[in-house]
């Protein structure tokens, strides 16, 4: 799919979809359905003239097998008749996809007039994802590389280092000094220290949909200015905020803004700034919608 649509021109697709007066608030929610081998996920979505589901599983256990941990396919359908146009990767899709929405919080979240030191935790496909995506908003000056497994810490900052970035591995200590902090794993407790995190900081958690799962503290939380994809999505999904909130720590109404806010001009803060995402179907759509055009020549 990257062959057919780059990281920013996969941003540039989800920008565009906002800009147009799409309201994510609107869009029909993920089911998840338990199985033996962990979660099945079903996730419809309409847009313009296109209609189409994502069938993923999840399946933690694959990683030790040497399978991935994210397997499925997308069905795309003409909009109008509902007939079949094609079927795609479900994991090469998720691959691009949560990227992209990362890269454009980042896009309207930190600066864009210096070199960024990224933190990035994780080491898996998304982390790599993350990376190139982040790559193609903003100018690094180093990335550092935080994962439970250090050879695969150490190949992601090896391939950082292709990219001509300076990389190395380093600790969950190291999020005092960085610009962009990005968690792509699939942890269920926090990661670092929310209060080492700078005032003017911004950070991206990706890692989970699940409520009692999160990547980031209860202090990082109740500092940061947050700002999700939907609220209805987050505050169905979104563990990162949810725990916060059975703890007491913070209501509702902490969450700062949307997706569509930040591209429709809504200034942060000097605060801390914290981007969850859950993944919605609705970008599936918009960038399979994307890929399909581009693959047909239109």
């Amino acid at each position: 799919m990257t062959r057919l649509l780059t990281p920013a021109a996969t941003t540039d697709v989800l920008a565009d979809v906002l800009r147009a007066g799409f309201d994510p608030e609107a869009a029909p929610h993920r089911t998840a359905v338990p199985v033996p081998a962990g979660e099945l996920l079903l996730m419809p979505a309409a847009l313009g003239a296109y209609a189409g589901v994502k069938i993923a599983g999840v399946a933690p256990g694959n990683p030790a097998l040497g399978l991935p941990r994210i397997t499925g396919s997308y069905l795309l359908l003409d909009g109008t008749n509902l007939q079949p146009l094609a079927l795609l990767d479900g994991a090469a899709l998720t691959e691009l996809r949560t990227p992209a929405v990362s890269a454009l919080a980042v896009r309207r979240l930190t600066p864009d007039d210096r070199p960024l030191r990224l933190v990035l935790f994780g080491t898996g496909p998304q982390a790599y994802g993350h990376l190139e995506a982040v790559l193609a908003v903003r100018e690094l000056a180093e990335v550092v590389v935080v994962g439970r497994n250090p050879v695969g810490a150490r190949a992601l900052a090896g391939y950082a280092r292709t990219l001509d970035v300076p990389a190395r591995t380093g600790t969950p200590g190291d999020v005092a000094g960085a610009d962009l902090v990005v968690c792509c794993t699939t942890a269920r407790e926090p990661l670092f220290d929310g209060t080492l995190v700078a005032p003017g900081a911004t950070v991206v958690a990706v890692g989970s949909h699940e409520p009692a799962a999160r990547e980031t503290d209860t202090a990082l939380v109740t500092r940061a200015e947050v700002y999700v994809e939907a609220r209805a999505a987050a505050l169905r999904e979104a563990g990162d905020l949810l725990v916060p909130m059975a703890e007491g720590a913070i209501g509702e109404g902490h969450i700062a803004g949307t997706l569509a806010d930040l591209v429709h001009g809504r200034v942060p803060t000097g605060r801390p700034r914290l981007f969850k995402s859950v993944g919605m179907a609705w970008e599936d759509l918009a960038v399979v919608s994307a890929v399909y055009r581009a693959a047909r020549g239109t």
